[in-house]
């Protein structure tokens, strides 16, 4: 009897124990909780945003997935590319603290219909400071890590560091034509004084629409001296077919840039082979220092082309928004009769 009776109370106080620590570890998890919630409301705005941003971002998948879906939201699986390093972002003409990279930012800010396309421009920064740059702007930005390179100074036209640079952007875009993305590439010494979008053809059967150093009047001519500063490519088996094909040949291009080796491949019927359909883009429009726009209310971009340095480069774009400024306020005088020229681009010329 005495047995059962100490089997019946040593049952209960086991009972009774692990009650007594349920309740304890409740009462423990609800005020962790708490202090967590409080701590999380006192925490300044800027990290709530940087959690909550964190945890947005590893809901898309890979780095370059998440860059790519979070830039083109607006805009169907197409994205604006643009790619940095330090000199870019850094470079100081004569005391003058502007860079290549602000000048780039204003034109979006400047042009007509370009402003909300900031949304869908992701900057690709090949290092550090390009990175944290972009990331201080609150840009849409993505670190491209390339081991043992460094392309952080400024690459000399034609310069092996340059063209180096130039295949690491093709094999870069290759990427993003391969995520399912359609995309317009863009050099930052490019000015975009309107809305592209509405000056290059909506018929999705064309594979390439890419800029020209000198328009042949033939959209279609394959004689055209091409410039892959400036494109707009359709992402399909065709195109990514040429970009392996185009990125294939960087070893044994000894020289080349990837602009030169492109227009070798279009040169030997590279367009016919695959059954690409390339548009060749009007000066009048997409214009550069090759060959100036001759109408200012038709000019969409116009591209630094033709110049070796950063330095030339900023100098003439400086001008070149200058111009497009003074037009702008002539534009609004409805009576205004003044016709505008483009300053001459001295700086890229004497940088030869």
């Amino acid at each position: 009897m005495m047995d059962n009776l100490r089997q019946t109370l040593g049952s209960f106080a086991m009972v009774a124990l692990l009650f007594i620590g349920f309740i304890f570890l409740y009462h423990w998890s609800f005020s962790s909780f708490s202090t967590q919630l409080l701590l999380s409301h006192n925490e300044p705005l800027c990290q709530q945003q940087s959690n909550m941003s964190t945890y947005v971002n590893e809901s898309y998948g890979d780095g370059l997935d998440k860059a790519l879906a979070k830039a083109s939201i607006r805009n169907n699986k197409t994205v604006i590319i643009a790619m940095v390093n330090k000199a870019y972002v850094e470079q100081d003409v004569n005391g003058d603290t502007i860079t290549m990279f602000d000048l780039f930012l204003s034109s979006f800010w400047l042009g007509e219909g370009t402003r909300s396309l900031i949304d869908n421009l992701l900057i690709v920064a090949v290092d550090q400071t390009a990175y944290d740059r972009c990331q201080f702007l609150r840009l849409n930005c993505y670190k491209l890590e390339t081991d043992g390179v460094d392309f952080e100074g400024e690459k000399i036209y034609m310069s092996q560091d340059f063209i180096n640079m130039m295949w690491r952007r093709t094999s870069f875009l290759l990427e993003v034509l391969k995520h399912g993305y359609n995309f317009i590439f863009t050099d930052t010494d490019v000015m975009w004084l309107r809305n592209p979008f509405k000056k290059l053809s909506k018929n999705e059967t064309e594979d390439l629409q890419i800029s020209t150093d000198s328009y042949l009047n033939d959209p279609w001519s394959e004689k055209h001296q091409i410039n892959t500063g400036f494109y707009f490519a359709r992402s399909n088996n065709k195109t990514i077919s040429l970009f392996e094909i185009w990125n294939g040949m960087k070893d044994n291009s000894t020289g080349k840039k990837e602009q030169d080796v492109l227009l070798d491949l279009i040169g030997g019927g590279i367009i016919g082979h695959l059954g690409l359909n390339v548009r060749f883009l009007d000066t009048l429009y997409f214009s550069g220092f090759c060959q100036d726009s001759k109408d200012f209310r038709e000019v969409t971009t116009v591209h630094a082309n033709c110049c070796r340095s950063i330095a030339a480069k900023v100098a003439d774009l400086k001008a070149v928004l200058h111009d497009w400024k003074q037009f702008r306020r002539l534009d609004l005088e409805v009576n205004s009769t003044i016709n505008i020229n483009w300053t001459s681009h001295q700086w890229c010329l004497r940088s030869w």
